[in-house]
């Protein structure tokens, strides 16, 4: 197993993109790139995706400056979905950056039946948060000066460990915690992290990733749910951090976590990376119950 992850962390990314099915269907969207000359096929987990045989400059792509498409990771493509978003939801999407999941929740919720209540986007550096911005705009998520964005979305630039500075009281329905990580599943798109992490940056985030859910459990309403993601394939920053979480928590519930790939843990399920296939990736969806 190690070995395989060692190899898949190895080897050239897949160019991955993400489809707004509101806007293209996939079998149409693989057709349009077929006729540009571009090999491509559909992801076999997510829904949304289509993987290209070769990376290509974006603006080649068909629909890419009208929103059609967005370059995304099958793994992190099935973070909106798992958060089930249900009409009047008010949604926090905690450690935004650069913004690939925050368009989702938004092309999601404008499918619903009902809108839902508000987006909060949080991120703690004004310059990643910049690139939030550009992605937003660029799919029409951010409004002019003289209309009305629905849902409404708002950004905020802040520490998310410093509830003071930006949750002004009223809860939320739906949470997404994107913890900041070892990025260990990612290493292929990142490959100086082989440089520049070490074993002892691993149990500092893991407190951190501990203190973030302390933070912002208690902005979540009963009956709402935190879905934890991080890009990572370490128990000491996944299942690890969870299990820890549950066990001082009696109104914290863990859920399963309902996708076909990947590997069931004692909580939350582990994505490895694949060659040619998706990043690793890891997810725990948590419940807040009415016990105390």
């Amino acid at each position: 197993l190690a070995l395989d992850i060692f190899s898949a962390n190895n080897a050239h990314p897949p160019f991955t993109l993400r489809l707004n099915l509101s806007r293209v269907s996939r079998p149409e969207y693989l057709e349009q790139l077929k006729d540009r000359g571009y090999s491509a096929v559909a992801t076999p987990f997510s829904p949304y995706g289509v993987t290209l045989e070769q990376a290509i400059d974006v603006y080649q792509l068909p629909g890419f400056v009208e929103g059609v498409a967005s370059v995304q990771d099958e793994a992190a493509q099935l973070a909106a979905s798992l958060l089930e978003l249900q009409p009047g939801d008010r949604v926090l999407d905690c450690c935004c950056a650069p913004g690939g999941k925050t368009s989702h929740l938004l092309e999601l919720a404008n499918q619903l039946a009902s809108p839902i209540k508000e987006l909060v986007a949080l991120e703690l550096e004004p310059r990643r948060m910049e690139k939030v911005e550009q992605n937003l705009q660029r799919l029409g998520y951010l409004p002019h000066p003289d209309t009305e964005q629905i849902p409404p979305v708002k950004l905020i630039c802040a520490d998310a460990l410093d509830i003071d500075q930006w949750w002004d009281g009223v809860l939320f329905d739906r949470i997404l915690l994107d913890a900041p990580c070892s990025a260990t599943g990612v290493i292929r798109r990142h490959p100086d992290i082989k440089v520049l992490r070490n074993a002892a940056d691993i149990a500092k985030l893991a407190q951190l990733q501990r203190a973030l859910l302390e933070a912002l459990w208690p902005t979540l309403q009963s009956g709402g749910t935190l879905l934890y993601a991080t890009c990572s394939v370490l128990p000491t920053e996944n299942s690890n951090v969870i299990e820890g979480f549950l066990a001082d928590h009696r109104d914290a519930e863990h859920q399963v976590v309902d996708v076909s790939c990947g590997i069931a843990q004692t909580c939350g399920r582990q994505l490895l990376p694949q060659q040619q296939g998706h990043d690793g990736f890891y997810y725990a969806s948590l419940k807040k119950t009415m016990n105390t």
